[in-house]
C-alpha cells in the first residue's frame, strides 16, 4: 500500500523554523559570552578588591609599630580580622620575611608557614595569584610591608574561588531570566511576521513558489499579446515583451518604475493607460501601431493599481483596408462591365441601323478615352504593383465620378525602387491617400474631426478631381496626392493624423493613421497643405538610400 505523500513544509513554516534555531542559537551564545564574560568580569573585580585591601594593610602605619613589638600578633591578629570582616574577603595574612604567619582567620594557623608564593613580594613587588591554602583553593595577592627601605614583613589578602564562583551563579539566574524572556519574544515576534508572510504566501512552499515564478516568467514571454501592470501611483510595475513591442518602449531603458507619463505615449493612450474607469476594446495609435486596449482596475478598498492588456490591430487593420479596396475594385469592374455592355448595345444598335461609320466613330472615341490613362500611367509608371494600383484606384474613383490624373512630373523607372522598401507599404501609403481624396473630392469634405465649411474649389463648378504624382529620383520616392474637395484647416490638421478618424461613421479613418506608421517605419515623412485646386495635398517622402527616421510634420 502506498502511503500519501506528505506536502513539503510551507515557506513560512521553514522560515518559521530557521528563525527560531537562529534565535535560539543566537540568544544561547549571547548567554555563554554573558556567563564567560561575566566570571572574567567577577575574578577581576575580586582580584581588585583583595589587592586593594593588602595594600592598605600594608600601608597602614599601626602595622609597621606591631611589626616591630616583641608579640607582633597579639596587635594584628584583631586588627586583621577587622579589616577581612569589613571588605568582605576571605583572609587577611600578615606575616614576617620568613613566612611565619602573625595573623589568620583561623586562630590555630598561626605561627605556622604561611602557604604561597612570596619570592616577588620579598623583591619588591606586588603580585596576584590563584593558589590552593589551608582555605582551599583562592585569589590572592601579596605585597611588601616596608620600614623606610627595608622590608619587614608580607601581606596577602584573598578571597576564596567557591566565593567568586557563587557570585557568578547569582548573576548566571537573571541572565537565564533575560535569555529566556529574548527567546520567547523573539519567537513571538517570528511567529507573527511568519503569520502574515504565510498570508502573502498563501501557504506555498519554496518550490511551489519558485514553480510559480518560472511558470509566470515563461506565461509572460510566451504570450503574444501585451500586458502591462500599473501600480497605485500609475507607476509599471511589470510589462512583457509584447507589451514593450506594441508601446514602442526603449528595449535599452528600463521601464520598470517609470510613470505612464514618462513613456511619451500618444496623448489619448496615456489617457486610457491613467483611466481609472476600465476601458474595453479601444483602437489607439501608437508610432508605429494600431492596438486595442482593455484595462481593468485592481481594487481592494483602494485603487491598487491597472491591468492593461493589449493586442496588435496593425495588420487586421491593413487586412481590412486591402479588403476594401478589393471591394472597390469589384464594385468598378461591375459597373465598368454594365457600362460596356450599354456601349457594345449601342454599337451593335447603329451597326443594324446602317450607320456604320457613326459606329466605328463612337467605338473609337470610347476606346482612345479608356486608354488614355493607361497608356500614361503605364509609360510613367513601370513599377507593376503602383501602376496596377493606380489603374485600379482610377476606375474606382471614375464610379463615383471622380476624375483621377496622373501628374506630368511622374516618373518612376522599373527598379528604381529597392527590395527593402516593402511593396505592402506602398500599396498602404498610396491607396489610403487615393481613397482619403476621392472621399473628399466626391462629397466636397474634408477628412477631419470637424467637417470644414464647403467651398467652391478655384476650378469652379468643373468635375471633382484627384492628381497623383509619383516620382522617383534616385535618393528618394515622392508620393503626392492632392484633391479638389473643400480641404483641411491648419487646427485639424495634427488631429487628423493623432486621432486618425473621420467623419463617415464610427470604425473607420485609420487609413492616413496607416499611412503615417508605413512612412514612419520605411524613414520617411508625410506632410499636409493646402492643394491648388483648394482641397488636401497629402506628400510623402521614402528615401530610397541609407533610411533614417524622420519627424512626421503637418
Amino acid at each position: 500500500m502506498r502511503l500519501p505523500r506528505t506536502r513539503p513544509r510551507s515557506l513560512a513554516g521553514q522560515l518559521f523554523a530557521m528563525q527560531v534555531v537562529l534565535i535560539a542559537a543566537v540568544v544561547a551564545g549571547c548567554a555563554v559570552f554573558a556567563y564567560v564574560s561575566g566570571s572574567a568580569q567577577a575574578e577581576q573585580t575580586a582580584a581588585r578588591q583583595v589587592r586593594a585591601a593588602a595594600l592598605a594593610v600594608a600601608d597602614s602605619p599601626s602595622v609597621r609599630e606591631a611589626i616591630r613589638t616583641p608579640d607582633p600578633s597579639a596587635v594584628l591578629q584583631p586588627y586583621a580580622e577587622q579589616v577581612r570582616r569589613d571588605t568582605q574577603i576571605a583572609f587577611v595574612t600578615i606575616m614576617d620575611t620568613e613566612r611565619k604567619r602573625w595573623t589568620h582567620p583561623d586562630a590555630s594557623q598561626i605561627g605556622e608557614t604561611f602557604l604561597g608564593h612570596t619570592e616577588e613580594a620579598l623583591a619588591g613587588e606586588t603580585f596576584t595569584e590563584t593558589y590552593t591554602g589551608t582555605l582551599g583553593p583562592s585569589i590572592r595577592v601579596v605585597t611588601p610591608v616596608r620600614d623606610g627601605e627595608r622590608i619587614v614583613g608580607l601581606v596577602s589578602a584573598g578571597i576564596t574561588v567557591d566565593r567568586v564562583s557563587s557570585q557568578v551563579r547569582e548573576q548566571l539566574g537573571a541572565l537565564a531570566l533575560a535569555a529566556g524572556g529574548a527567546l520567547a519574544l523573539g519567537g513571538i515576534g517570528t511567529y507573527v511576521i511568519n503569520a502574515r508572510l504565510r498570508r502573502h504566501t498563501h501557504g506555498m512552499n519554496a518550490a511551489e513558489l519558485s514553480r510559480l515564478h518560472d511558470y509566470h516568467q515563461a506565461t509572460l514571454h510566451a504570450v503574444r499579446e501585451g500586458l502591462l501592470m500599473l501600480d497605485g501611483q500609475r507607476r509599471i510595475a511589470l510589462v512583457n515583451d509584447a507589451g514593450r513591442e506594441l508601446l514602442g518602449l526603449d528595449p535599452e531603458r528600463e521601464a520598470l518604475g517609470r510613470t505612464v507619463d514618462e513613456l511619451a505615449l500618444p496623448a489619448p493612450l496615456t489617457g486610457a493607460l491613467l483611466a481609472s474607469e476600465a476601458r474595453v476594446d479601444e483602437l489607439h495609435l501608437t508610432a508605429e501601431r494600431v492596438v486595442v486596449v482593455n484595462t481593468r482596475p485592481v481594487v481592494g478598498g483602494e485603487h491598487r493599481g491597472t491591468v492593461v492588456t493589449l493586442r496588435d490591430h496593425t495588420e487586421l487593420q491593413a487586412l481590412t483596408g486591402e479588403l476594401d479596396s478589393e471591394r472597390g475594385f469589384t464594385q468598378a469592374l461591375r459597373s465598368q462591365a454594365h457600362e460596356a455592355a450599354n456601349r457594345l448595345h449601342t454599337v451593335v444598335s447603329l451597326i443594324e441601323l446602317g450607320r456604320v461609320e457613326e459606329a466605328v466613330e463612337f467605338a473609337t472615341a470610347e476606346l482612345e478615352l479608356a486608354q488614355v490613362l493607361t497608356d500614361r500611367v503605364v509609360g510613367a509608371v513601370e513599377e507593376p504593383v503602383l501602376a496596377a494600383l493606380l489603374l485600379g484606384k482610377a476606375a474606382q474613383a471614375n464610379e463615383r465620378g471622380v476624375e483621377l490624373e496622373l501628374a506630368e512630373d511622374s516618373l518612376i523607372d522599373d527598379g528604381a525602387l529597392p527590395d527593402s522598401l516593402p511593396q505592402r507599404d506602398l500599396v498602404t501609403i498610396l491607396g489610403n491617400l487615393i481613397d482619403n481624396a476621392v472621399e473628399a473630392a466626391s462629397d466636397g469634405d474634408a477628412v477631419a474631426a470637424v467637417p470644414a465649411p464647403r467651398t467652391a474649389s478655384p476650378g469652379g463648378a468643373g468635375r471633382a478631381r484627384v492628381t497623383v504624382t509619383a516620382l522617383a529620383d534616385g535618393r528618394e520616392l515622392l508620393l503626392r496626392v492632392s484633391d479638389s474637395g473643400a480641404g483641411i484647416g491648419p487646427e485639424e490638421a495634427d488631429e487628423v493624423f493623432r486621432r486618425g478618424w473621420s467623419t463617415h461613421g464610427a470604425g473607420r479613418g485609420l487609413g492616413l493613421a496607416l499611412v503615417r506608421q508605413a512612412a514612419h517605419r520605411n524613414g520617411g515623412s508625410v506632410e499636409l497643405d493646402r492643394a491648388p485646386e483648394g482641397g488636401a495635398r497629402f506628400t510623402v517622402r521614402l528615401p530610397l538610400g541609407d533610411r533614417t527616421a524622420t519627424e512626421v510634420t503637418a
